[in-house]
């Protein structure tokens, strides 16, 4: 299985939410991609999400969210430089 392009709006959603604290949420405005308000809906159905257009993250769209966030902040950081193989 990999990464769908629906799948990775959803991540893409996930990953603006604020991990810093629970009582901030986000709007997704009927002005958003297409592609965003789908994701956002989809996010809702599975439970992640508390309200169809945002809202706050659940208890496991918390859990989705650090994963996402955490995947993300390893895959941009610089890459650790490999020790030297003995010659």
């Amino acid at each position: 299985m990999s990464f769908t392009p629906d799948l990775i709006d959803e991540l893409n959603t996930l990953i603006h939410f604020d991990l810093g604290s629970t009582q901030q949420g986000i709007k997704i405005h009927k002005t958003a991609a297409p592609a965003i308000i789908a994701a956002t809906r989809r996010l809702h159905a599975k439970g992640l999400l508390t309200q169809v257009d945002g809202g706050y993250l659940t208890s496991l769209g918390r859990d989705a969210a650090e994963g996402a966030q955490a995947v993300l902040t390893i895959l941009t950081s610089a890459p650790s430089p490999r020790p030297a193989a003995d010659a």
